[in-house]
């Protein structure tokens, strides 16, 4: 196969990208960032140094690909969201051979559309009631490009992800690194996560399988949530860090949302795709991942 990936040097991009490399796949890196351009190279990802919606930039490789992986994130995600569907929509009508099957299309969306519930179980296909309220477009989104009749849509919606630098972790990690443990909220949450390699497994599955599972959409999870407050405790002890870990009041919509608890059992990728989760989880492995970030940092 032939793969746009764009935001290819971001914590999602980069794993999906490395997954697709090691089956043999040919990758287009697409980043906004010269000097990541180096680091694609060196993983034998094609680097293209651009604006992800300018796509004059990136667009011709449209007539010859099989797919293209949105792995976009930022604060200008919800405009870049649209605007990419839009132009790799009509990029494909304009540029792709009449005969040649449809454009795989993959977003990204994220698992905070399931909403904040402590009680029920969600699974990949459950009704979308209650987004949080940072990411309450995404729902349409995700419609707008599995209906798209241009492309073969389909959608990816990770969980909060773990390993290697951090993701979203990392600021707790550091946190604890400069002496002291907090997370926002109340105690009682649970995590819904997933590994990023994980993560990059299934992106590679789904491009592969693409044309035969187009119009679907898949949470990407652990099979079992974790309680955050073990998480906080066992990281006041692996980091040194001075107890007990505090919760504090969230100050904007991004960090009410790090507060989502989602209880999520997925199925569709196990049954379709045969996805198999690898990695330990957060808690039980913590030692490892912690002094992954350290050294991310250049702090080991």
């Amino acid at each position: 196969m032939k793969v746009i990936v764009l935001g290819a040097s971001g914590f999602i991009g980069l794993p999906a990208a490395q997954a697709l490399v090691r089956a043999g796949h040919i990758v287009y890196g697409v980043t906004r960032s010269a000097s990541k351009a180096k680091q694609l190279a060196a993983e034998e990802i094609i680097p293209v140094v651009a604006n992800y919606d300018d796509i004059s930039a990136w667009g011709n490789l449209i007539a010859t690909v099989d797919a293209v992986i949105d792995a976009v994130g930022g604060t200008d995600v919800k405009t870049l969201s649209a605007a990419l569907l839009t132009k790799t929509a009509h990029a494909a009508q304009e540029l792709r051979p009449l005969h040649a099957p449809k454009l795989i299309y993959i977003y990204t969306s994220g698992t905070w559309v399931h909403g904040d519930d402590r009680k029920t179980v969600k699974t990949d296909t459950s009704p979308l009631t209650a987004p949080v309220e940072q990411v309450a477009w995404r729902p349409a989104q995700e419609q707008r490009v599995v209906t798209n009749t241009a492309l073969n849509g389909i959608v990816i919606r990770p969980s909060l992800l773990y390993g290697r630098s951090g993701s979203l972790l990392a600021n707790v990690f550091r946190g604890a690194y400069e002496g002291k443990v907090k997370w926002f909220g109340t105690p009682g949450g649970r995590f819904a996560l997933i590994h990023t390699d994980d993560l990059g497994e299934l992106y590679r599955l789904v491009a592969e399988k693409g044309a035969i599972i187009g119009g679907k959409i898949f949470d990407a999870s652990n099979d079992v949530s974790e309680s955050v407050d073990d998480f906080l405790q066992k990281l006041v002890e692996v980091s040194g860090a001075k107890g007990p870990y505090e919760y504090v009041q969230p100050s904007n919509l991004f960090e009410v949302a790090l507060t989502t608890t989602a209880i999520l059992r997925p199925y569709l990728a196990r049954s379709l795709l045969g996805w198999q989760l690898r990695k330990a989880g957060l808690t039980d492995h913590l030692e490892i991942y912690y002094d992954a970030w350290k050294a991310s940092e250049g702090l080991a």
